[in-house]
């Protein structure tokens, strides 16, 4: 988290971007700068504690070590509880709030779009607040893109949306009427029938961004990056609190990539901090946790515990999830994922993650209360051939049955249209949810801890290979344009309507990298033949194959038509997309994050500022580990 010397308006204890509070003065109102800098001195714990990530990771690498559960008799850091009793469930935990007591469909997106005027961008909105979703989370993290100013854009939306403003009403009867229109070509009937008592029906929910990222538009008056995290909870909780509450709604926070209970810890110090700046009853904004890292899932109990009264359940996300895995055993030479597409929920170290997840939320605390458990996310969307779209389908129905048999009380979809699709599976069980059903009692042993990163036998193809290159740089460009949430299918498949496309996150951009980096340094072994390109089961995945299929797939991407890759970004983020996933999967030393050389080069459009980024960062990283996280364009207007 290093930084240059930075210019910017001051504001006391932190730095705002030349132009924001400006062009954002409804959204940087003086009581929410105010929060902010209430806030600012957590920031330096913040970056304590990442340094403390980046060295556990470092010394995972250096001495060959996995990840374990902690002792017992250790206190949690920020609390007063020991290990033991968060297990125990000796400890007070959160009540379901009425609002979050049936959650079986919950839909995520962000509240704008890139380069987009109000009334265009709102239109997220409308499809989340009319889709029929028990709750949508409006994400700033994932999905988000963060070209220009989009996480503000993002929280001037949800104001207006959340307060019925102009043009937001206006936007939500046209997209109501096209909802409708699809609907009865889709079902044959319509699924808004009042588009206003619609509105009213889905809980608000926001995702901030991780602890690990820094603002694009903030910092510390000391020049160092600033909490994306703090700026995003800040900014949600000051400006939606009292809409919210004078409605009877929850505040409710989704926290990404906790890797501790101490980060948790953090998460309560800086929402409890926030709560009283603003005079909210202790415990009033209420928290699910994604559980997307590895090293969290050694600690379920533990985090619950650290979050406390405000802890309301977890999240079971696959593709951060697995991602973290390839991360925390990276330097195990035999450790080698199959074909992405073959680690569903079902296989070896998934299937040990999710029975562990559900036996969490259906341990109780002292006081008897359970928490929820949100199944991961289903991202088909019905759009393609008849025929696809059967398949696609089928394939997101059987998902949704296998988690709500297993204990789940909903899942996620990523696109409106699934709501309805999905829905019916938690309709037909009836209940409004699984809280406080009977499982085994987490245990602490080394099968339990083995078994968190169980290999099962499964395909690793050269198919696989191809699938995973081809949508790495396509998710690199649609990044670098804006779209952190992007339709997307490999290369080979474009203009087969039979293959559906997928909502693509930032997660999945990580996950491809991270597996193709693993296959590489490792000498991952291919699994069957493949006549096309003369590999044989048996051979390794070298750096010559690789430098084949790179060239092989990037020139697909470049010869696609305007549909699947713009052709204006085939001269200016698409090749910036193929240098960030070239040096990341080809750098000896596994980076911790690629979103951070996608966030190095928002705005950049050209290839040699670009390579000097990606350079300086490696540089960074190989010397001592530091993450390069500040915006490098932090004091242009």
């Amino acid at each position: 988290m290093n930084s240059k010397n930075a210019t910017g308006t001051g504001s006391g204890r932190l730095l705002i971007r030349d132009g924001i509070r400006h062009n954002y003065p409804d959204v940087l109102t003086q009581a929410a700068l105010d929060a902010l800098e209430v806030l600012a001195g957590f920031n330096r714990e913040r970056q304590r504690i990442m340094r403390a990530r980046i060295e556990r990771r470092g010394a995972r690498f250096r001495d060959g070590r996995r990840i374990g559960f902690l002792d017992p008799a250790a206190v949690i850091p920020r609390t007063a509880l020991t290990v033991q009793q968060a297990r125990e469930g000796k400890f007070d935990g959160s009540q379901i709030p009425h609002d979050l007591q049936r959650q079986w469909v919950q839909g995520t997106g962000p509240a704008t779009r890139p380069r987009s005027t109000v009334e265009a961008g709102i239109r997220n909105v409308a499809y989340a607040l009319l889709s029929g979703a028990d709750g949508w989370m409006f994400d700033g993290e994932d999905a988000l893109g963060q070209v220009d100013s989009m996480s503000f854009d993002n929280q001037r939306n949800l104001m207006i949306a959340f307060e019925r403003k102009e043009p937001f009403l206006r936007v939500a009867e046209n997209v109501a009427a096209e909802m409708n229109a699809w609907a009865r070509g889709f079902f044959r009937r319509e699924i808004i029938p009042d588009w206003k008592k619609q509105l009213d029906f889905t809980t608000r929910i926001f995702r901030p961004r991780g602890l690990h990222l820094d603002d694009r538009h903030v910092r510390d008056r000391d020049g160092s990056g600033f909490s994306a995290s703090i700026v995003d909870a800040a900014l949600y909780v000051v400006n939606t609190h009292r809409t919210l509450r004078g409605e009877g709604r929850s505040v409710i926070l989704y926290l990404p990539k906790i890797q501790t209970a101490e980060e948790a810890a953090l998460w309560n110090d800086i929402l409890s901090a926030l709560e009283q700046h603003v005079g909210l009853p202790a415990g009033t904004v209420k928290a699910y946790v994604l559980v997307e890292q590895l090293e969290a899932c050694y600690q379920l109990m533990e985090i619950r515990a650290a979050l406390g009264r405000r802890f309301v359940g977890f999240n079971t996300g696959r593709w951060d999830y697995i991602n973290s895995v390839a991360d925390a055993m990276a330097w195990d030479k035999g450790f080698h994922n199959p074909n992405i597409d073959a680690v569903t929920m079902k296989y070896g170290y998934m299937r040990i993650y999710e029975d562990r997840v559900r036996r969490a939320v259906n341990t109780p605390d002292r006081n008897g209360n359970f928490a929820l458990w949100q199944g991961g996310m289903q991202p088909n969307i019905p759009v393609g051939s008849e025929k696809g779209i059967a398949i696609g389908m089928r394939r997101a129905l059987a998902g949704g049955e296998n988690e709500q048999k297993a204990g789940a009380s909903g899942k996620w979809v990523a696109h409106w249209k699934m709501v309805h699709i999905v829905r019916p599976i938690w309709e037909k069980a009836g209940a409004a949810n699984q809280l406080g059903r009977t499982f085994p009692p987490l245990t602490y042993g080394q099968q339990d801890a083995d078994g968190l990163v169980l290999l099962e036998p499964a395909p690793r193809t050269v198919r696989g290979a191809r699938d995973l290159l081809s949508i790495a740089l396509q998710y690199g460009n649609a990044f670098g344009r804006g779209f952190q949430a992007a339709a997307l299918k490999p290369a080979d498949y474009f203009g087969n309507d039979d293959e559906l496309y997928l909502m693509e996150d930032m997660a999945t951009g990580e996950i491809r990298v991270s597996i193709l980096w693993e296959w590489l340094h490792k000498q991952a072994r291919f699994t069957a033949d493949d006549a096309e390109s003369g590999v044989k089961a048996g051979d390794p995945f070298t750096l010559a194959f690789f430098d084949r299929l790179m060239e092989e797939e990037y020139a697909k991407l470049r010869k696609a038509g305007n549909k699947d890759v713009h052709e204006d970004s085939k001269q200016t983020t698409l090749p910036i997309a193929r240098a960030i996933v070239e040096r990341c999967v080809k750098n000896p030393v596994k980076a911790p994050w690629c979103i951070d050389l996608l966030n190095l080069n928002l705005n950049n459009h050209d290839l040699g500022r670009a390579r000097e980024r990606i350079e300086a960062y490696f540089a960074a990283f190989d010397r001592d580990g530091s993450r390069l996280t500040d915006n490098p364009d932090f004091a242009a207007s």
